[in-house]
Formats: structure tokens, sequence, C-alpha cells
């Protein structure tokens, strides 16, 4: 079974410093990207969301930044929002807390932002004390699992729209691994929701 909500034990922590979604009457979806930018996918990705008026934020690694920086201002210009990624997408359990911190301090001289989503979803307890100081966390309620081999694109499509609703915080990938998956499921998942009346905004930093 493929893993599509965030881990139960991220709704024990204080949603001032963590959320997995944003719980509402209205018709809000907060849609998210992971991974970018990267030349071959994010111009995709933009178009695709321009073509469907809808913002999102998109969570990016500090190094892809420093190496295209046109694309993280063309994020920008088009009145997305920015959140950090770690400069080097890394595995929060298999990284010394202070490596982690430096790391994450790193991505930030690229860059300000106080929105911090760590890649994988995985973090210490050491690591995520030592960055809420400055950072919310943010997980999601919804993951495409775009980035999955054995998942098709209708698939990704189908167990994104089944799990969405109000407030849900959802992770689709700017990245070339999910390039086919996200291609195909993200059109289609908007024109659904913006057919049921649903708008798709930011994350407020």
């Amino acid at each position: 079974m493929k893993t599509v909500r965030s881990p139960f034990f991220f709704r024990w922590f204080n949603s001032d410093y963590l959320v997995c979604d944003f719980p509402k009457k209205e018709k809000v979806i907060y849609l998210t990207f992971d991974d970018g930018p990267v030349p071959e996918v994010t111009p995709i990705t933009l178009e695709i969301l321009r073509k469907y008026e809808a913002k999102a934020t998109f969570f990016l690694v500090g190094d892809n930044v420093r190496k295209y920086p046109q694309l993280f201002d063309n994020l920008i210009a088009e009145g997305h929002s920015i959140g950090n990624h770690t400069f080097h997408h890394l595995n929060g359990w298999q990284t010394p807390p202070g490596a982690y911190l430096e790391d994450v301090t790193h991505c930030d001289e690229f860059f300000s932002t106080h929105l911090f989503r760590p890649p994988y979803g995985r973090f210490t307890p050491t690591q995520y004390l030592l960055l809420r100081k400055k950072f919310r966390f943010v997980l999601w309620s919804v993951l495409t699992n775009d980035f999955n081999r054995n998942t098709s694109p209708e698939e990704c499509l189908d167990l994104t729209i089944r799990n969405t609703k109000s407030g849900s915080i959802v992770v689709f990938h700017d990245s070339l691994k999910a390039l086919e998956k996200m291609r195909y499921a993200l059109p289609r998942f908007l024109e659904h929701f913006y057919e049921l009346g649903y708008s798709f905004t930011t994350i407020p930093d």
C-alpha cells in the first residue's frame, strides 16, 4: 500500500512550529512542490500553474537555486512562495544535527524564508528543536507519489484526488524523477478541483 497521508505522529507537534494541513471551511488547497528548481521541469510546472491561475509553494534545494538563479527569479515573479528544503537535499536521519543545521543555514544564504520542509519528511528531535527557532516545519496531508516508480500516472492522479480536501497541503515534485507523473496528474488535478469551486494559494511565510 502506498503512503499518501503524513505519519500520524506529526500531529503531536505544536502547530505553531509544524503543520500538515490548514483545516478550513473555505474551498482552499495548498499546493506544494519539492526539490526544484531544475531547467528540464520547473518551466513546465510553471506553465501548468499559469494556465489554471494557481499559486503554489516551492520547497527549494539551495544548490539548485545557486545553479539556476533565473528559475528562482521566475518563481518569485509569478507570485509563488518559497521554502527551504536544505542545500544538499539531506536525509535528516542520516545527518548529525550540527551538519544538518549548517546545511539548512547555507541554503538560507541564497533566499530567505521561514518555511522549511525536511527532505523525505525525515528529521530528528534535536534537528527540530534547533530549527524551529527560525522555521515553521511544513509537512503534508497528501503525498502524490509522483516520485514512486511503481505508481502509474493514472494512479498518482487517483490517489491525490481521493485524499485531498479543503485545507490539504499536497506535495508534488519539481524533479526529473517525477516529471512524467506530475505532467499527467497536475493539470487534471487542478481542473477537477477548480470545477468544484476550489482555489489554490500559497502557504503564508
